[in-house]
């Protein structure tokens, strides 16, 4: 059976917006990326402004937000696989909440330190790890497998609009109320998402409660060789690895290729990138059109190969009216990775065991962001070497062809993604 199938099966499944869990579902899960992306912007500013920190403190201050990831990714997914994934969630909203609410304090109080900043962009970080790793396994007991690609395309079109405002509303609250208490703002944007997801009714079945379990190294395991031995799995974690070293490597100057090279001012910089949050709200539209009319896997792959050329666009960009590439070029890249990840994401909520999944969203996020810092960094040095323009070509080039490491294994054989691992899918035909 497959993905698609699955859903056809159900015709009469409606809007997942009708279901009052799902609103909630989604104001949380909202209001949490709202928050996480305005704080990307409130804790440097307040590093600066307030204890006017250094570059390179503002270097380390991001990159501990990140470095969560590479400590804990592959224990949080086998810890959530154990833990009420919805009690889950709570924590990892009310964490940041206080931690933001503790950094307003110190300020008041006048006790502000560097350390205090960095602990909390460290608890951020940690919350995003556990949130995130339970809100994809958490998604498919809450609307059940018939909704994931309508429920995913509403979660990801809303993400991009969160992208999109966060940072710009994070820089409004700032010059309005200042950086700290931009800070205490994100942190009640945290505690409504704990709000909402405390308010959800639907409760997991009593099987998946009380499924016996080994050690914490052997669930480890078990998560990692599921995913680098599945023929489905093993391209497409490689391709979001090799994706966002290419991605982070042209995000981190992109900023300074507008700036310096193009000439733009700081405000037009702004607008061009919001390009990004517009494209990924255009893709999050566009999949449930495509997918019916190409299929799951067949329409993944065109929507790879058919738009993320447009890439090398952004390289292309010039003064005056020669600046619509960048806008375009960036559309259409941010669109193609968000219709991409809609459908990735409902593959792995439907094809994967339900018991494993928090182990397998830690694991497939584990493998793609550890390539971000790397990324990050060489587009940096590779921009001090050759210039800003040519890094530009280089890492929009790179992003163009991972698309072809989709084509390893059975994906470019099918139309649509299965519903069930093979030996699962024999078992269960007897």
């Amino acid at each position: 059976m497959s993905v698609r199938s699955a859903v056809r099966a159900t015709p009469a499944s409606g809007d997942v917006f009708r279901q009052r869990d799902f609103r909630l579902f989604w104001a949380g899960e909202a209001s949490n990326i709202f928050a996480s992306n305005a704080t990307t912007l409130a804790l440097p500013l307040i590093a600066v402004t307030v204890l006017d920190a250094s570059p390179l403190t503002l270097g380390f201050l991001a990159a501990a937000v990140w470095l969560p990831w590479l400590l804990i990714g592959l224990v949080a997914g086998a810890w959530v696989d154990r833990l009420s994934k919805r009690r889950v969630m709570i924590v990892s909203s009310l964490l940041p909440a206080s931690a933001l609410t503790g950094i307003w304090i110190a300020w008041v109080m006048h006790a502000l330190t560097i350390g205090q900043l960095f602990a909390t962009a460290f608890i951020i970080g940690v919350s995003s790890v556990f949130f995130i790793s339970s809100y994809h396994a958490y998604f498919p007991e809450l609307v059940g497998k018939k909704d994931l690609l309508r429920g995913n395309a509403r979660l990801q079109g809303t993400e991009s609009v969160m992208y999109m405002l966060g940072p710009g509303a994070g820089g409004l609250i700032v010059q309005a109320f200042g950086a700290a208490s931009a800070g205490l703002m994100n942190g009640v944007a945290y505690f409504l998402s704990a709000v909402c997801m405390k308010s959800i009714r639907k409760r997991p079945s009593a099987d998946r409660q009380t499924r016996p379990r080994e050690g914490l190294r052997a669930e480890i395991g078990e998560g990692l060789r599921f995913v680098l031995k599945d023929a489905y799995f093993r391209p497409i974690v490689l391709y979001g690895a090799m994706g966002n070293l290419a991605l982070d490597g042209y995000q981190a100057i992109y900023v300074a290729f507008l700036i310096r090279t193009v000439g733009v001012s700081p405000q037009i910089a702004g607008l061009l990138i919001a390009a990004g949050g517009l494209g990924g709200i255009l893709g999050a539209i566009a999949v449930p059109p495509v997918t019916r009319r190409f299929g799951t896997a067949r329409g993944l792959l065109i929507g790879k190969f058919a738009v993320t050329p447009f890439t090398l666009l952004m390289p292309m960009t010039g003064p005056r009216d020669a600046v619509l590439f960048f806008f375009f070029g960036l559309l259409l890249a941010d669109g193609s990775i968000t219709a991409g990840s809609i459908t990735m994401d409902s593959f792995r909520q439907m094809y994967c065991p339900p018991h494993m999944l928090g182990r397998v969203v830690a694991t497939t996020t584990f493998i793609k962001y550890s390539t971000i810092p790397v990324g990050a960094i060489l587009g940096g040095v590779v921009g001090d070497i050759l210039g800003l323009r040519a890094t530009m070509w280089i890492m929009t080039g790179a992003f163009a062809c991972c698309s072809a490491i989709l084509l390893w294994g059975p994906m470019r054989r099918v139309r649509d993604f299965p519903s069930q691992p093979p030996r699962i899918a024999a078992e269960a035909g007897g």
